[in-house]
């Protein structure tokens, strides 16, 4: 178990992530999805997941099937885009990496390739983040529009309990293996410690693909990041029709949803994905914003576009009916 003590400091600094985190989901998934229980809660995820067992082994070799996980392989940066959250795996030191490594292989069997990746041998990193574009692109790809309103339907929740009855209903009611013990938060991990918050507040992440129990990185400087497990989302979206298309039109309505991917979306990648012009996409995505779905900011030369929680909201209530 792990008590966590808060003072005033990081209890007056609780936010929630806006999004679910690509490269750490999908290293979350890759270890929840190989226990059968949970994977039942999720068969489309899983049956995708286990399609590409040949072509992802180093994740599944590298990784455990369960327990600790090494903090630099659910990184806080990178949460905008796949690429991103390598990007910082890729700049985590040797130092780190063989510590966090050697904790993490204590009840594992050694093999070659796990002392390699012990020892930050690059090449055996560069196989691991080959095989984790691979996964995410395969596995939460096509859910990821579904996991990101998931995440904002609990956090809404989250949200509304804390309206109600403040630090304590909130941190009280986040999971069954939290418990909240003023000023100690009592936490089931995979290990046992004796922690103190950073001054630098809580980042609570709910995500269904945490696994049996919740996940804590604390690093001085930082916001305690403390992932934990939620209901999974609901079961394959029955066939039928689609009433955001219905909506909005079947371009806008895709528009809408590709927003939703982890990616950096410019006004050219938005025509790019939707099949449609540039200048298409800009009247799609003015649009969107004249109705509140969309913000765009100008970075550059680039016009980058992002949901607004009304549009993830209404993603949310439609997004059952995908054909």
């Amino acid at each position: 178990m792990i008590t966590l003590r808060l003072d005033t400091t990081d209890l007056t600094r609780i936010r929630f992530g806006d999004r679910p985190h690509p490269v750490g989901t999908a290293i979350l998934a890759c270890q929840a999805l190989r226990d059968p229980d949970l994977a039942a809660l999720m068969p489309d995820l899983a049956t995708r997941a286990e399609a590409i067992t040949a072509t992802t082994g180093p994740l599944r070799h590298l990784l455990p099937a369960r327990g600790l996980l090494p903090d630099f392989l659910t990184p806080y940066d990178g949460i905008e885009s796949v690429a991103a959250g390598i990007e910082s795996i890729r700049a985590t030191s040797r130092r780190r990496i063989t510590a966090e490594l050697t904790d993490t292989y204590a009840n594992v069997p050694p093999s070659p390739w796990r002392r390699r990746f012990a020892a930050a041998d690059p090449q055996v990193l560069d196989l691991l983040t080959t095989a984790l574009h691979r996964y995410f692109d395969a596995v939460l790809a096509p859910a990821w529009s579904h996991l990101t309103v998931t995440h904002r339907d609990q956090v809404t929740r989250a949200a509304e309990a804390y309206a109600r009855s403040g630090v304590d209903g909130l941190l009280a009611g986040l999971h069954p293996a939290i418990r909240w013990r003023p000023p100690v938060l009592e936490i089931d991990s995979w290990w046992n410690a004796e922690l103190s918050g950073t001054g630098e507040g809580i980042l609570l992440v709910p995500n269904p693909l945490t696994g049996l129990r919740p996940r804590v990185l604390v690093q001085p400087g930082r916001p305690v990041l403390l992932v934990y497990p939620v209901p999974a989302p609901a079961g394959p979206p029955p066939h039928g029709p689609d009433p955001l298309a219905r909506l909005l039109g079947h371009t806008r309505a895709t528009v809408l949803r590709r927003l939703a991917d982890p990616d950096r979306h410019t006004t050219t990648t938005l025509g790019r994905h939707a099949g449609i012009s540039v200048s298409s996409a800009s009247e799609h995505a003015a649009a969107l914003r004249a109705a509140g779905l969309v913000d765009s900011d100008r970075a550059g030369g680039a016009m980058l576009h992002r949901l607004t929680p009304l549009g993830l909201h209404l993603l949310a209530r439609n997004e059952r009916w995908l054909p």
